[in-house]
């Protein structure tokens, strides 16, 4: 088998080496020629093809460029007017809601709102009472500012209301005028709730120039 095998290979050997007797070098010149002439052909199209390619794609790199920096400019204006025409609406809502917390700060509350009757709980709730008012008047303008800054006067809210029942059931205090006293001789020792609040508005207030 191997012997066959070995006899066809040398067949084809020499029939291959028979044909190319054939072919003249006038023949071999001409297909080299041939050749070289389309390799120097594909290197003149590459020549031309290539910078426009490479024109092609910076062109497009720079037209996308420029679209990507005219959509953030278009989006700053857009966001600096939109600062612009809020910016007043913002600033009336601190505004209000400022003078929500200087009005239920309870050294001047107290002050303002004298006791209806002599009943201490009359008192409590008719204070709690234009706490609550006030709040539901301004709750509108949470909107206009961050949620952390809303959280702060709520809890101020709420805070001052605590106060106001925790000394409504102190065993000191058996009637309106005393709740009075009561609150007032415990702000000497610490400040109204609403006073940290107020300064936190404050400091939010200036981050908006």
């Amino acid at each position: 088998m191997l012997k066959i095998t070995s006899c066809k290979n040398t067949a084809s050997i020499l029939f291959i080496a028979e044909n190319l007797k054939r072919i003249s070098p006038q023949k071999v010149y001409f297909c080299l020629k041939i050749i070289e002439m389309d390799f120097t052909r594909i290197i003149e199209l590459a020549s031309y093809t290539l910078p426009a390619v490479v024109t092609g794609f910076v062109a497009y790199r720079f037209f996308e460029l420029h679209i990507k920096n005219n959509d953030k400019k278009r989006a700053f204006l857009l966001s600096r007017e939109y600062q612009k025409q809020s910016l007043p609406i913002r600033l009336q809502a601190y505004e209000r809601m400022t003078l929500f917390l200087e009005r239920i700060n309870l050294t001047k509350l107290l002050i303002r709102v004298a006791p209806i009757s002599q009943q201490k709980h009359d008192y409590e709730n008719f204070i709690i009472d234009q706490i609550e008012q006030e709040f539901e008047h301004n709750l509108t303008q949470q909107i206009y500012m961050s949620d952390e800054c809303w959280t702060i006067i709520t809890t101020a809210k709420n805070a001052t209301i605590q106060m106001i029942r925790k000394a409504a059931m102190s065993d000191r205090v058996d009637n309106a005028d005393k709740l009075r006293e009561v609150i007032l001789n415990d702000l000497l020792e610490k400040q109204s709730p609403s006073n940290a609040a107020l300064g936190f508005i404050k400091n939010e207030v200036a981050e908006l120039w």
